[in-house]
C-alpha cells in the first residue's frame, strides 16, 4: 500500500517545506487541500509546479464542504470550486478527489442529487470523488449514512472515503467496513483515536498504535478487499503543531510500517 502526508498534518509550515518534509521522510505521496493551493498563490507561488517540481505522487486532491445542501450563489461558488480543483487534480496525474459531507442536517434524497451533480462534474474531468463522512457532523456522522447518499446517488464516479479516526469515533465495527464491495471504497486516511476525546473537536490525532482503533486488522480487510490506492496520514493535532514537521512525518511513517508489518 502506497502512503501518502497530508499537509494538514504539518499545516504550520508551507507547502514547499511540506514537500520537502514529505520526499525527506520516504512518503510515496501527498494529499493537497484547497488551502494549499490558495495560500501558494497568497505567496506569490504556484502549488502545482511546486508539486510538480518535487517528483512526489498526488495521492488525492481535497474541494470545500457545503456543496450538499447550500443554495443560491454560494452554490454556485461552491461547484466552480469543486470544477476548479477537478481540474488541478487531473493536471497533478491524481485520479482522486474527496470532499467532507456537510456538517449540519438536510434532505438524504437532494443530498444524493448534489453527489449525482458533483460526480458529473468529476467524471468530466476524468476523476473520481470519495466523499467522508464526519464523526462530529450533525446528521452524516456515520459510515451508513454516507452510504445511503452514495447508494441513493449511483453514480459511478462516486465513492466512500474510509477514515480511520472517523471510523473509530463513530463506533464503526470492522464489519461494516467489511460489508463495503470493493467497488464503493475510493479512498483510505488513516490516524488514530486517543483514548479520550471530546465531543466537536478533531485536532487530538494520533499515529497509528498511539490510540484505540485496530488498524492491523482494518488494513487486512482492505487488503482482502484488493484496495491498491494510497492511504493518506492525516492527523491534524495542536499538541503536535509545535514540534518539528521532519520529526512529526518520519515517527508517523515509522508507526505506520509497524502496524503494517
Amino acid at each position: 500500500m502506497r502512503l501518502a502526508l497530508h499537509t494538514w498534518t504539518i499545516d504550520t509550515v508551507p507547502l514547499d517545506r511540506a514537500l520537502a518534509v514529505a520526499r525527506a521522510t520516504g512518503w510515496d505521496g501527498v494529499e493537497l487541500r484547497r488551502l494549499d493551493f490558495t495560500r501558494a498563490a497568497q505567496a506569490g507561488g504556484d502549488a502545482g509546479a511546486a508539486v510538480a517540481a518535487s517528483g512526489l505522487a498526488v495521492a488525492c486532491v481535497g474541494v470545500e464542504l457545503g456543496w450538499m445542501w447550500t443554495d443560491g450563489v454560494e452554490r454556485g461558488r461552491l461547484l466552480a470550486v469543486f470544477a476548479e480543483q477537478c481540474g488541478r487534480a487531473a493536471a497533478l496525474g491524481s485520479a482522486l478527489m474527496m470532499s467532507p459531507v456537510d456538517k449540519g442536517r438536510g434532505d438524504v434524497a437532494r443530498a444524493a442529487a448534489s453527489v449525482r451533480e458533483v460526480g458529473d462534474i468529476a467524471a468530466a474531468h476524468g476523476v473520481r470523488l470519495a466523499l467522508e463522512f464526519n464523526s462530529q457532523a450533525e446528521q452524516v456522522n456515520t459510515l451508513a449514512r454516507v452510504r445511503e447518499i452514495l447508494a441513493g446517488a449511483g453514480h459511478p464516479a462516486c465513492g466512500v472515503l474510509l477514515d480511520t479516526y472517523h471510523l473509530g469515533r463513530s463506533g464503526a465495527s470492522l464489519r461494516e467496513v467489511d460489508d463495503l464491495a470493493p467497488a464503493e471504497i475510493a479512498y483510505v486516511q488513516y490516524s488514530d483515536v486517543p483514548v479520550r476525546t471530546v465531543p466537536g473537536s478533531f485536532l487530538d490525532r494520533l499515529p497509528p498504535g498511539h490510540g484505540t482503533f485496530p488498524f492491523r486488522e482494518f488494513f487486512a480487510v482492505m487488503a482482502a478487499k484488493g484496495y491498491a490506492g494510497f492511504a493518506s496520514y492525516e492527523a491534524p493535532n495542536e499538541a503536535a503543531w509545535r514540534r518539528d514537521a521532519a520529526d512529526l512525518a518520519r515517527e508517523a511513517r515509522e508507526a505506520t510500517l509497524k502496524v503494517l508489518a
